[in-house]
């Protein structure tokens, strides 16, 4: 791929690098809920992040306008003055796929360093196993593992060795939970975790990690659709008093794309405030 034409900020010159400075991260899911939040820290942090979306070009090209207002010091900006950019992509699609990272490369010059699989799907009228339709357990089969592992197959590819190489993987504490209308969901997650560790051994030696984040109930529209004032409660009371926000999570990504947890590897780190 040609590279694209980038040109530094003013303040860069002056500036001390930030920790993802001269980084490329790519995000599935990037441009709502958890994935917004990923993608707006990663940018802080120094990144250029290609921001996947599924469905709402609005809400990806109003977080690109967004990052590019920032003005972050020591980042290597576009020559449009864009510190990111966002690209449609169904991550169920191999040829999709591929062609997202493509565009990644495109924009930035660079394979992404760091891969942040976000995209996933519940179904909001949690059936018990056996009132799940055929239709539904294979729609989120179809994102949340088919995605995931057509996602991490190109990133273990695709970014470069020894250049701290990070993938990130999403699944749920509700694997531990084992609440009931929950059944698929939880089998998706389940198999994202241990898709995810197997994959941590594999790209290693390419100094690549490989770690999952499994959020417990964060608000977000996929949290709370299909829920009532009593359910929400109840989740209150079994963690520290709240239902999460995404900034409780994004943190947690930050980290494990940073240099410092360049040791933490194959790891399913629940972040949930104790719920259980």
């Amino acid at each position: 791929m040609a590279a694209a034409n980038i040109v530094s900020s003013p303040l860069q010159s002056s500036a001390a690098p930030l920790p993802l400075a001269g980084r490329v991260a790519l995000v599935t899911g990037g441009s709502r809920g958890i994935g917004r939040e990923i993608s707006s820290q990663l940018a802080a942090l120094g990144a250029r992040v290609v921001i996947n979306y599924a469905s709402n070009s609005g809400k990806a090209d109003e977080l690109v306008a967004e990052l590019a207002s920032r003005g972050h010091q020591s980042v290597a900006f576009r020559a449009d003055g864009h510190q990111s950019v966002a690209v449609h992509a169904d991550v169920s699609d191999p040829d999709a796929v591929r062609a997202l990272f493509d565009r990644a490369e495109e924009a930035f010059g660079s394979p992404p360093h760091i891969v942040v699989a976000c995209a996933g799907l519940l179904n909001a009228k949690y059936p018990s196993l056996a009132d799940t339709a055929v239709e539904d357990f294979d729609a989120m089969f179809a994102v949340n593992v088919r995605g995931t592992f057509l996602v991490c197959r190109e990133a273990a590819s695709r970014i470069p060795a020894n250049s701290g190489g990070r993938i990130v993987t999403f699944s749920s504490s509700i694997v531990g939970t084992l609440i009931p209308g929950y059944a698929a969901y939880t089998a998706t997650n389940a198999a994202v975790e241990a898709m995810t560790r197997i994959l941590a051994k594999e790209v290693a030696a390419k100094g690549v990690t490989a770690n999952v984040v499994a959020p417990g109930p964060v608000r977000t529209e996929l949290f709370l659709a299909g829920k009532d004032e009593a359910f929400l409660k109840r989740v209150e009371e079994a963690s520290m008093g709240r239902i999460a926000e995404t900034t409780d999570v994004a943190p947690v990504v930050a980290f494990l794309a940073s240099d410092a947890a360049a040791w933490v590897n194959g790891q399913v780190i629940r972040v949930n405030g104790g719920f259980v």
